[in-house]
């Protein structure tokens, strides 16, 4: 998971200062020093972490403790407001132009992922904005580059404009036109990468940059190669003045480092990240919410909004019906379970909940063999068994058990599952979550996760 090493380094520098009930100027030095090693370690720019060093050590110096915080718990405030604005202090959305169709230029060196996540990007905007994309073809150089879009593009449904290998150029001007004629209010133009930087690439860049005026130009880089993502960006942005960057495979990289210092030396902000290899896994930037999950704050705004994304609208409605009448069945229990596995691993989920490392939970997924045997054991039963499971004797167990592959122990452990959630829809079946949970989530009479009734995501209950 991004910035692991720094969130563990940073929780250990802030125990520190929680054992003391006053602050001495030693202290705070002590604290910057090992913030700065731990920001250098995450191969954050030295001159971007001198900066900020200074920044939260002017402030922490010069300001008054508020009555309701601890001396640490101010530092630990003022580094979070410092790493929001060194990530860019709010989230900068995607220009849309006045007149349609948008133009997007996606650029970028080769291997960062952006024939994928043009996709990807279009995809979302399809998703979560109804647009109607259209995707671009104009990487006539690397191999199988216009089969890849197509075939991401088949896979989200979205059309793909190609010239085979006509002139770059033409092909972006030709796309343009297309989508006025077919009435795509966006275009997103996979362009060609090369290996490094070189004169050549800028040049044809340049050339469809003047040919089609594109609204956004955004950099395309991969988080894993730490500084030499921000050194790309700062040579994209010269010759190119990019608009702003997706940061690629931000799950894989541990330190984190190339999010941190990206928008302090281009002064372009990071507006997508892809988090994960699967076509739905992009997402847009915030930087609060970043500084939050670093600091171990959590991000349970992005976890409801992921539930809010993998949970199927009318579906939950009609279940939020059944607990109120307490007739949730075993279908339910079983669609419950895989919607739930629809929001990712256990891990990427525990990243977004305050206090709980994600390290805690290295490579904890839902078992996926599990899963299969639920959904064999439920589908053996018949339609009259699934609505009421009380009537399952051990002759019908014997039987489910032998259509579905499985012994009559996981039968009996399904079923005890199922119970002891049964038991729990009827403590919740009025839609009121515990005081301590409504109290955590800051709402008198709580409702839990949108789209849930009265529950948590992916839990009946």
């Amino acid at each position: 998971m991004a910035f692991e090493g720094l969130s563990e380094k940073l929780s250990a520098a802030f125990k520190k200062l929680r054992g003391k009930g006053r602050l001495s100027e030693a202290d705070v030095k002590e604290a910057m020093r090992e913030i700065r090693l731990a920001l250098l370690e995450a191969d954050v720019s030295y001159k971007v972490v001198k900066q900020f060093i200074a920044q939260v050590t002017e402030k922490a110096v010069g300001t008054d403790v508020l009555e309701a915080l601890s001396p640490a718990q101010m530092i630990i405030k003022i580094v979070n407001q410092e790493l929001t604005e060194l990530m860019g202090g709010s989230s900068a959305k995607l220009t849309i132009a006045s007149k349609p169709p948008t133009v997007v230029m996606m650029v970028g060196l080769q291997g960062a992922g952006k024939t994928t996540n043009c996709a990807k990007l279009a995809g979302l905007m399809k998703k979560q904005n109804g647009k109607r994309p259209l995707l671009a073809a104009c990487d006539i150089y690397r191999p199988a580059a216009i089969q890849q879009l197509q075939v991401v593009g088949e896979q989200l449904g979205l059309p793909v404009f190609q010239m085979g290998q006509a002139n770059p150029v033409d092909i972006a001007k030709a796309a343009v036109e297309h989508a006025k004629q077919h009435g795509n209010d966006m275009v997103f133009l996979d362009t060609a990468g090369r290996l490094h930087v070189d004169e050549a690439l800028m040049d044809e860049l340049k050339n469809i940059k003047a040919a089609v005026d594109p609204t956004e130009i955004l950099l395309v880089v991969d988080a894993m190669i730490g500084q030499d993502a921000v050194n790309a960006a700062k040579a994209f942005d010269d010759a190119l003045d990019i608009d702003g960057v997706v940061l690629t495979k931000l799950d894989g990289d541990a330190r984190g480092g190339a999010a941190l210092s990206i928008k302090a030396v281009t002064g372009k902000p990071i507006k997508f990240v892809g988090v994960g290899e699967k076509l739905d896994q992009i997402e847009v930037f915030h930087p609060d919410r970043m500084a939050s999950r670093i600091l171990g704050m959590g991000d349970v705004l992005s976890l409801i909004e992921k539930a809010e994304q993998s949970f199927d609208q009318k579906k939950a409605l009609e279940l939020q019906e059944k607990l109120r009448k307490n007739k949730f069945t075993l279908t339910d229990f079983y669609e419950q379970m895989a919607q739930l596995k629809n929001m990712g691993s256990l891990t990427e989920i525990a990243g977004m909940l305050p206090g709980v490392k994600a390290s805690d939970l290295e490579g904890a997924t839902m078992d996926e063999k599990l899963l299969q045997r639920m959904e064999a054991i439920i589908l053996s039963m018949t339609p009259y068994e699934r609505e009421n499971p009380n009537v399952l004797n051990s002759s019908r167990k014997k039987r489910i058990a032998a259509g579905s592959g499985t012994q009559v122990v996981d039968v009996n452990r399904l079923l005890k599952q199922f119970e002891m959630l049964q038991t729990m829809t009827r403590q919740f079946s009025g839609g009121k979550l515990p005081r301590n949970l409504r109290k955590m989530m800051g709402k008198k009479g709580g409702r839990g996760f949108p789209g849930m009734g009265g529950g948590m995501p992916g839990l009946p209950f």
